[in-house]
């Protein structure tokens, strides 16, 4: 018996997030962030919403943001090292 968790998927390059800004590259269930000084894309599952430490960075969003994200996706302002760590509790569950 098998089973599928959910998993990030990183967009390779700066040119390929924005040759493909289109939400048509996002697979059902899952969302595009950008994060880190780079502002590298991460497409992840929408299931990640109701875990407490991401609705924090969700909150930091919103403190330096507000609702005008200026890569037109959802911008996370802290670094790609924070985010990939805090993600990978949300593995497992």
């Amino acid at each position: 018996m098998g089973f599928r968790l959910p998993a990030i998927r990183r967009a390779s390059s700066l040119i390929a997030r924005q040759a493909s800004p289109k939400s048509d590259d996002i697979p059902k269930g899952y969302f595009a962030v950008y994060v880190g000084e780079r502002q590298n894309r991460f497409v992840i599952p929408i299931s990640y919403l109701n875990q407490p430490s991401f609705q924090d960075l969700l909150s930091q969003a919103e403190e330096e943001f507000g609702y005008d994200h200026p890569m037109g996706g959802l911008t996370i302002p802290c670094s790609e090292d924070v985010f990939q760590h805090t993600i990978s509790f949300f593995k497992g569950q």
